[in-house]
């Protein structure tokens, strides 16, 4: 688990999940890993969490944002603009526990 991005309305986290093969094989180690991203939207209080092409994709265009961008400031705002799309589909409320 890695925390990718804090803004004052989202958090992005990075969660790599070994994988594992039911006979205690290589296969595991062959495979690789799999895991996602979980998005919060703080004001929301709602989370959401994203893997495999939709995960890839978000990743994909975060990466875009952050090379066009021309200032750090400008980056934040296209990339806070960029997870409200995705934090949309959030139905998980955010509990503490």
């Amino acid at each position: 688990m890695q925390m990718l991005y804090n803004s004052d309305s989202y958090v992005v986290v990075a969660f790599e999940v070994p994988a594992e093969s039911g006979d205690g094989s290589q296969a595991a180690a062959d495979a690789g890993s799999r895991g996602g991203y979980e998005i919060v939207d703080k004001l929301a209080g709602k989370e959401i969490f994203i893997q495999g092409a939709v995960a890839a994709s978000f990743q994909q265009g975060v990466q875009a944002l952050v090379a066009q961008a021309d200032s750090q400031e400008t980056a934040l705002a296209a990339v806070d603009d960029y997870i409200a799309g995705y934090a949309t589909l959030a139905q998980q409320p955010v509990r503490l526990h």
